[in-house]
């Protein structure tokens, strides 16, 4: 193949390319007008469907980007955090502070559970021995250690 050959069909793909990059744009551009004159929210999403081309199409033009982020920021005003009022501050000092109790209440009654029942395996054990010194033929338990809920 001669440089000449080459050359040529090195211009023709590279027309080729800017004919089809444009016909992307232009079809960008179309779908977000239409998008606007039909109320639609302006998104990435919602052009790439409407025109049929991809995100990274999108992304990688900086006209169509900005154009898109400037038209979705429109369309969605962030609205101004409302600052809470005295009445909901106080509801939820008094909520923290019952969750606070509850927990506290919880885990105690959890640890005298546990207490309780150690000494419940300490008697068992016990009777279990008692029993067996006297003749009885049960079986002696292995002690278990008893872990964490």
């Amino acid at each position: 193949m001669t440089d000449d050959a080459r050359a040529k069909r090195t211009q023709t793909l590279a027309t080729a390319a800017k004919a089809k990059s444009q016909a992307k744009t232009a079809a960008a551009e179309k779908a977000i007008r239409t998008l606007v004159k039909r109320g639609e929210p302006i998104t990435f999403q919602a052009v790439q469907r409407e025109a049929s081309v991809s995100h990274a199409f999108l992304y990688n033009h900086p006209d169509l980007r900005g154009r898109i982020e400037r038209l979705r920021s429109q369309a969605r005003p962030v609205p101004a955090p409302t600052p809470p009022t005295d009445e909901q501050s106080t509801l939820v000092l008094a909520l923290t502070g019952q969750i606070t109790r509850l927990k506290k209440q919880h885990r105690e009654e959890v640890q005298a559970l546990r207490d309780a029942l150690e000494q419940a395996h300490g008697e068992n054990l016990d009777l279990r021995r008692e029993l067996a010194r006297r003749g009885g033929d049960a079986p002696l338990p292995q002690a278990r250690a008893i872990g964490p809920c």
